[in-house]
């Protein structure tokens, strides 16, 4: 691609007893007669650590070095002083991270990538998983995957399979397991790899999934190397507990549409996995809260059918009184114990879903934190998920984590309820409560969490410590739990001999995997403590996690590791740092604000370099400082990007007639909705019929005003009173919650209450046009001061995004070059171009560049644009 040519990609794990070790080796070569830049791109698992990357070039190596961030961001700024900027970004995806670097090479030189990372791999639904992110983007000559597997245990059930596997792949995915070995492999030859005989394209496009378990004939596996241990704890063939559930539901206005409907549908399959002993109880929380029945009811065949009535009437509407509706489930819960209503041997939990943020009674976060804390008293786990970008994540994962729970992202997309669904699952079956794992005191230091509220099937406990006494070489363990029967307790006892001959294939391992293992759990629960802890408590657990992020040289969210490149051929010094899922979201206003991801609005620019320079201007942008989410024209969506000093567009084709919801906010009680009209008659030649705006209805619900405006005539609707106006006039109206500018011919300017204001612009064309008709074009202004569950074809923009640009290519039309874009975890064929806004002159417009959308904004929209046809104005 553009003359660079990838030699070969070697992919090689060994995984040792869970912990695996990952390193990507990636080789290419300039093929041109010029400089070019080498983009080296993977994903990697966000629960892994990277833990080195270097690049050689022509026989000379440039390592990254992992640094404490504020020393880091020093190193960075320097090298931004002297004049070079960052060429290394780190973004996230639904389960990946990006990592990504560039470098300019000589012509017919090479370079070597190689990037190491570590992760921890954790047992769902009795299956380890790892997954690989397969996506070289052009035939490779050379390209390997080994997966080498050592469990002491004894491996079981080895599964491997790629999503991109045709039939003809399926023979080259080869897997072998005997004992305590395991090994999968994929090397297809470069005619294997072609999506068709002659292709220039690759069909490499994808993940490769690998999943095993483990042979059990006891309950845990304890094992020691060299001063350190881990114990693995999953006992099987337990009898399940009952378990007493309280769903709180955000039913507020945000809510409405896809996303109501997802949680119907994710509830009532989530009612098919009851089992007959379990309780459980609805609340549902909008303005206000509302409960299915006064306590937990048991879950009954006929108790389940009134239930799957219920949870089918659910509707979305009003604000967000997420205080109330928790405590009440707390309260429920609470006194369901008090009162015996539920087995004493059973394991209660609260799962609490939201899309937004309280708004309605406490809504100050760090109050409810406390006082749901306070209600709790440690007594159960809470799980919060948060369903879209319009939570407040660290508040959720904050208050999750005092109670004993966690918290998950539901992202919004197709599969949105078996995200729910799927949370669910992982916690339906618990087998334990309270399980202790006891060490002796005197013989063990540095011990990572060893108490857990509950231990649900198919899952795994894992606990690592180190030695006082680094030359002790054996240990003993007491293990209690609360089963539904009676108490689990027994002793198990591992020395170092033990485990030294259950690991006579030294070449499959790497010697300090337990170590490095305890170092990685360590590092992640102390972050983990971090989110919630305050004061001097969380100073200390970030000096800990930091040192030991450094002595490991892990890059986690305290340290980053700079990278440093050859100084000629305009190169770049580069910084990456670990996003956390709550600053990948926060990070996306303003990136100088940014702790994590500062280097985000260089990256563009970076890519220019791989074009003559004067193509350059063409992928550069000219906007002015202010910026305007507006929809015009045909109708074209512009949505600015302020931090990128850039702008996303698209356009939607819909039939005439159609009314699309552009805004719609449940806390200010505004919507804007417009109806498409077409030309006066259709053109036979084109395939898509040209659409306009012919009518915006504008809806303050709290001030009960409404605004209907037409190419022809305004009308204002004040309860039951109707004013009306003609584009002939030049007013000013101002009223109760509503001012209303009209310049005669032009636009509008209308603000209503404490919400953002809208410019409507005017289109007239000459009335005897044969084809042509008279339309609207909106522009808002203030978009913040709307609140942050506002959502709609244009709403849902009014929050921050972001959006990263790779390989930027020719397109069909040589002015408009094409690009692949990453935003909301999709990568999309976007086309650099221009759309018209006709604020200051709707005539001829200004233009406006921006990277083009295609197929009505699919995969940048949430949704599909047919979510957002509504039945009528108002």
């Amino acid at each position: 691609v553009n003359d660079i040519e990838i030699l070969s990609m070697k992919i090689d794990s060994k995984i040792t007893s869970r912990f695996a070790r990952n390193v990507i080796t990636s080789e290419a070569i300039n093929r041109g007669n010029v400089h070019k830049e080498v983009i080296f791109d993977v994903e990697l698992p966000k629960t892994a650590f990277i833990t080195n990357f270097s690049m050689t070039i022509d026989g000379v190596t440039y390592p990254g070095n992992i640094k404490e961030k504020e020393a880091a961001k020093k190193q960075y700024e320097k090298a931004v002083s002297q004049g070079q900027t960052a060429g290394l970004v780190k973004a996230s995806g639904r389960k990946t991270e990006r990592f990504s670097v560039s470098v300019n090479i000589a012509a017919a030189s090479k370079v070597i990538f190689e990037l190491t990372y570590e992760e921890l791999l954790k047992r769902h639904f009795g299956k380890y998983e790892m997954f690989i992110k397969v996506k070289p983007k052009q035939l490779v000559r050379i390209f390997e995957i080994d997966i080498d597997i050592f469990e002491p245990q004894g491996i079981s059930d080895l599964e491997a399979e790629g999503t991109f596997i045709t039939n003809d792949l399926q023979d080259i995915l080869r897997k072998t397991s005997s004992g305590k070995k395991g090994s999968v492999s994929f090397k297809p030859t470069l005619d294997q790899q072609r999506k068709c005989a002659g292709c220039p394209n690759s069909v490499l496009d994808g993940d490769l999934i690998v999943k095993y378990d483990v042979k059990r004939t006891s309950p845990d596996n304890l094992q020691i190397v060299n001063g350190y241990f881990v114990h693995f704890f999953a006992p099987t063939n337990l009898p399940n507990l009952s378990k007493n559930v309280i769903f709180v539901i955000d039913t507020s206005g945000s809510m409405s549409g896809r996303e109501i409907q997802q949680t119907r549908e994710a509830l009532l399959k989530i009612l098919d996995d009851m089992k007959h002993e379990d309780y459980f109880n609805f609340i549902l929380f909008g303005s206000e809260v509302h409960t299915w029945k006064e306590s937990l009811i048991k879950a009954t065949p006929e108790n389940l059918d009134e239930a799957r009535n219920f949870v089918r009437g659910i509707i979305a509407d009003g604000l967000t009184n997420l205080y109330g509706g928790l405590m009440r489930g707390i309260e429920m819960l609470n006194a369901a114990h008090e009162e015996n209503l539920v087995p004493k041997r059973s394991a209660s939990i609260i799962i609490m879903l939201t899309d937004g943020q309280p708004n309605v009674g406490i809504s100050n976060t760090q109050e409810i934190q406390t006082l749901v804390k306070k209600a709790i008293e440690g007594k159960y786990p809470l799980y919060n998920l948060g369903f879209g970008y319009g939570v407040d994540y660290n508040f959720l994962e904050k208050m999750a984590l005092e109670n004993k729970g966690l918290a998950r992202r539901i992202y919004p997309d197709s599969d949105s309820a078996l995200q729910l669904q799927g949370f669910y699952d992982e916690v339906s079956r618990p087998m334990l409560t309270d399980v202790e794992l006891n060490y002796p005191e005197n013989e063990i230091s540095d011990l990572t969490k060893n108490n857990f509220k509950h231990f649900y099937d198919g899952s795994e406990i894992v606990v690592a410590g180190r030695f006082t006494d680094h030359n002790q070489n054996s240990l003993t363990v007491d293990v209690k739990g609360e089963g539904p029967d009676d108490a689990l307790s027994f002793t198990t006892h591992q020395d170092a001999e033990q485990t030294a001959k259950a690991f006579e294939e030294q070449q499959y391992i790497f010697g300090d995997y337990i170590e490095r293992l305890w170092a990685y759990l360590t590092i992640e629960q102390l972050l983990e403590k971090r989110i919630a802890a305050t004061g001097e408590e969380k100073e200390n657990l970030t000096a800990e996690a930091l040192d030991l992020s450094l002595k490991y040289n892990f890059v986690t969210p305290l340290t980053s590791m700079v990278v440093t490149k050859p100084e000629d051929l305009e190169n770049q010094a580069g910084i990456a740092d670990k996003p956390t899922e709550d600053i990948i979201l926060t990070c996306l206003n303003i990136y100088i604000m940014c702790k994590y991801s500062i280097l985000m609005l260089v990256f563009l620019t970076i890519f220019v370099l791989q074009f003559p320079t004067a193509l350059a201007p063409s992928y550069t942008s000219a906007l002015a400082p202010t910026w305007y989410t507006s929809v015009d024209g045909d109708p074209h969506f512009i949505i600015p990007v302020p931090q990128k000093e850039d702008a996303i567009c698209f356009n939607i084709n819909e039939n005439p007639g159609a009314v699309l919801n552009l805004i719609k906010d449940p806390v200010t009680g505004i919507t804007v909705n417009g109806e498409l009209i077409g030309d006066k008659k259709a053109n036979n030649d084109s395939k898509i019929q040209n659409t306009y705006f012919g009518k915006l209805g504008i809806t303050n619900k709290h001030l009960n005003l409404r605004l209907m405006v037409t190419p022809e005539k305004i009308t204002v609707q004040n309860g039951a009173e109707k004013t009306g106006f003609t584009w002939l006039d030049s007013v000013t109206l101002q009223q109760e919650g509503l001012t209303l500018i009209i310049n005669r011919k032009k636009n509008l300017v209308l603000s209503m209450g404490s919400g953002a204001s809208f410019v409507i612009v005017l289109h007239q064309v000459w009335k005897k046009h044969p084809l042509h008709r008279d339309f609207l074009g909106l522009y808002t202004l203030d978009s913040g001061k709307l609140s942050k569950q506002t959502h709609g074809l244009l709403g849902q923009f009014f929050h921050p995004i972001d959006f990263t640009i790779l390989e930027i290519h020719p397109g069909s039309d040589p002015k408009k070059p094409d690009a692949t874009m990453i935003i909301k975890n999709n990568e999309l064929i976007v086309t650099r171009g221009w759309q018209k806004d006709y604020r200051k002159d709707p005539k001829n417009g200004t233009d406006i560049p921006c990277w083009f959308v295609h197929n009505n904004g699919a995969g940048l929209i949430d949704g599909v644009h047919t979510d957002y046809i509504v039945s009528s104005l108002f």
